[in-house]
C-alpha cells in the first residue's frame, strides 16, 4: 500500500483539511471586543440597553457610556459589527448626558471614589446613589400624630401573623406596593396609608410619594421606589398577606402551593328548546382534579353534558381544599336552581343530568368570592330574588 500524504489521509479520514485560524487583533482591540461583549452579557440578562442616570447601578453606567463611545467611533463599528447580533451599534443615539456620564470608565471610577486597578466587573463597595438615596429617605421619619388611628390595625395585624390568618413572604416575590399593604421592614411592621399621584421616575419607570406609618408610631413621606429598593435590600424585608379566614382557596399561585383542582362553570349548546332559550342562565357547576379540557373533551357524548358541547365560561383554581366537599357546598347553595330536565341517552334510556343549575354567572362568581372569604356559611340561593341570600340556622 502505497504511502499517504497528509491530505489524502485527512481526505480519506473524512476530515477536513482547515487551517486553524489565530487572532489577528492587538491587545486594544482584544480589549475593546471584551468590553463589547460586556455590554452584550448586560442586555441578555436585563433585556434592555445600559441607560445613564444616577438612580442606575454604577455597572450599568459605566456599560452605557462605554456603548456610547463605541458608537460614535467608526474604527470600533468597523470592528464590531460582525458580532453585534443585538444591533447595539445600530440602534438610535441615547441623549446627549452631562460631563460625570461623558467621562470614561476609569475617570467615573475615580469620581465614585472606585480608582484601582481591579476591572470594573470587580468593583466593590461602591453604592449607587439611588440606593444612598433611598437609605436616606427612610432614615427621615417623624412622630405620626394620628397614631393612635392606626394602632388598633396594628396590633391586630400582629395578632394575625401569630395565628397564622396571615403570611409573611420574602418581598422580591411581589414588588407591588399599594395603599393598605403592611410590610416588615428592618424588623418593623410598616403600613402604607396614602399614595399619590403617579410620576416618572429618572429611568423611565413610574413612581409616587407614599405616606407610610411604622410600628413604632413615626411615619415617613416617602417614593415608593425608595421603598421597593429598601425592602430588597433588607434580607429580612417580606410582604405581609392578607387574612385568609376561609379555607385556602385563590386564583393566584404561589411557590409552595398545592393544586387540589379547579372549580369550572360550563354553559351548553345544545339545541334542546328548553336549554336554547335559557342558554345565558343555565350553568354546569362542578370540581375536577384534572384538566377541564380534558373532563369536558366527550361532551357531545355524554348524557351528563346534555349530549351536546359545552363551553367554558369560567374557572377557578383550588389550593388545599377537599374538592368533594366544595362540591357539595356549591351544590347545596344552589339547590332550589337544579334544572330539571330529561334527556334521553343514545340508547334510549332516560337521564336527568345533574350539576346543572338555573343560576345567572355573575351569582356564581359571588358564591365563589364568599367561599374565598369564608362568608359562605348558611347561605343559600333564592331564586325569586336571583340573589344568594343567608340561610336558617
Amino acid at each position: 500500500m502505497p504511502e499517504l500524504s497528509d491530505d489524502e489521509l485527512l481526505e480519506a479520514l473524512g476530515v477536513e483539511d482547515e487551517i486553524a485560524k489565530t487572532s489577528t487583533h492587538s491587545p486594544r482591540e482584544e480589549r475593546i471586543i471584551a468590553g463589547f461583549e460586556e455590554i452584550q452579557r448586560f442586555v441578555e440578562r436585563y433585556g434592555h440597553v445600559p441607560q445613564h442616570g444616577e438612580n442606575n447601578d454604577i455597572f450599568e453606567r459605566l456599560y452605557a457610556v462605554r456603548l456610547d463611545r463605541l458608537r460614535a467611533l467608526e474604527e470600533c463599528r468597523t470592528l464590531l459589527a460582525p458580532l453585534d447580533y443585538q444591533g447595539l451599534l445600530s440602534a438610535p443615539e441615547i441623549a446627549p448626558v452631562d460631563q460625570v456620564e461623558s467621562m470614561d470608565d476609569d475617570e467615573l471610577l475615580a469620581q465614585l471614589g472606585a480608582t484601582g486597578s481591579s476591572g470594573i466587573t470587580e468593583l466593590r463597595h461602591v453604592r449607587p446613589r439611588s440606593e444612598v438615596r433611598a437609605s436616606e429617605e427612610i432614615a427621615k421619619r417623624e412622630k405620626c400624630e394620628d397614631f393612635d388611628g392606626f394602632r388598633p390595625m396594628f396590633e391586630q395585624v400582629e395578632r394575625e401573623i401569630k395565628s397564622g390568618l396571615r403570611q409573611t413572604r420574602p418581598f422580591g416575590k411581589d414588588a407591588s406596593v399599594n395603599i393598605g399593604n403592611f410590610f416588615i421592614l428592618r424588623g418593623q411592621l410598616v403600613y402604607v396609608a396614602e399614595k399619590g399621584g403617579e410620576f416618572p421616575a429618572p429611568n423611565g419607570d413610574t413612581d409616587a410619594r407614599l405616606r407610610v406609618i411604622y410600628s413604632n408610631g413615626t411615619e415617613s413621606n416617602i417614593l415608593l421606589r425608595s421603598l421597593q429598593r429598601a425592602l430588597y435590600k433588607d434580607e429580612a424585608g417580606r410582604r405581609v398577606t392578607e387574612p385568609v379566614r376561609g379555607p385556602l382557596f385563590s386564583e393566584t399561585w404561589d411557590e409552595g402551593d398545592i393544586e387540589s383542582g379547579t372549580i369550572y362553570v360550563l354553559r351548553s349548546l345544545s339545541n334542546h328548546p328548553f336549554v336554547a332559550q335559557h342558554r345565558e342562565l343555565i350553568h354546569k357547576i362542578g370540581v375536577t382534579g384534572g384538566k377541564v379540557e380534558t373532563r369536558i373533551a366527550n361532551a357531545s357524548h355524554d348524557a351528563t353534558y346534555l349530549l351536546a358541547d359545552v363551553e367554558v365560561v369560567a374557572t377557578y383554581k383550588l389550593a388545599g381544599i377537599n374538592r368533594t366537599k366544595l362540591e357539595g357546598i356549591l351544590h347545596r347553595i344552589f339547590a332550589s336552581a337544579q334544572l330539571d330536565l330529561t334527556i334521553h341517552d343514545r340508547f334510549g334510556n332516560p337521564v336527568r343530568p345533574k350539576e346543572w343549575f338555573l343560576v345567572p354567572l355573575r351569582v356564581i362568581d359571588e358564591a365563589v368570592s364568599r367561599i374565598r372569604d369564608g362568608s359562605i356559611t348558611n347561605v343559600v340561593y333564592d331564586p325569586k330574588t336571583a340573589s344568594l341570600v343567608g340561610g336558617h340556622q
